[in-house]
């Protein structure tokens, strides 16, 4: 998702011609809430010469790049084994573990009241999965509307109806998170 937002964020700039200083105060200008602050905070500490649209894109993309669950549970467990302090627990783990995922992963585990560190990594990536699909599906849609609202003459055809190749379903990991399918919007709640 980050890395979309900054390619179609600099996308629109470069078609405004935008320079790369005036690219890097638009940015920051559309920042809101946590990213802010992070923002605030990563600037602080930089020197001003490093504080370049590159360095920006870097840092935002390592911050909130949309690395996999599989990659972070790989990278958290490497970097456990310098802060055994810090995640000695298997509570400590399983917070710590908690509170490095992505939000919209994170909203859907915090609720469960599951506290063991394994089962977290588990429902985390199944979520991740589901995600997955949901993106794949709404994309699906998107194209479909996009081919059923565009006549190619000039008469308008009547929408076509839903194919049995519609969308890919996640089978068990739609039940595991609990989410049920809204017949109106597609969305899950």
């Amino acid at each position: 998702m980050a890395k979309y937002w900054i390619e179609s964020t600099e996308r629109i700039m470069d078609n405004l011609d935008c320079s790369s200083e005036q690219k890097l105060e638009g940015v920051v200008s559309l920042l809101r809430y946590e990213a802010c602050q992070w923002w605030l905070i990563v600037k602080e500490g930089t020197q001003l010469e490093r504080l370049t649209w590159e360095f920006f894109k870097t840092t935002f993309q390592g911050k909130y790049g949309d690395r996999s669950v599989v990659e972070y549970e790989t990278k958290f467990l490497q970097l456990s084994h310098y802060a055994r302090g810090m995640v000695e627990t298997e509570y400590e783990r399983y917070v710590r573990f908690e509170d490095g995922l992505r939000d919209t992963l994170r909203v859907l585990i915090t609720p469960q009241k599951e506290r063991d560190f394994s089962s977290l990594m588990e429902k985390a990536k199944i979520i991740e999965e589901v995600k997955h699909v949901e993106r794949q599906n709404c994309d699906r849609e998107r194209g479909r509307n996009k081919r059923d609202s565009k006549p190619s003459s000039s008469v308008q055809r009547p929408k076509k109806n839903a194919r049995a190749d519609g969308p890919v379903r996640a089978g068990l990991l739609v039940i595991a998170t609990g989410l049920q399918l809204c017949v109106d919007c597609g969305r899950r709640y």
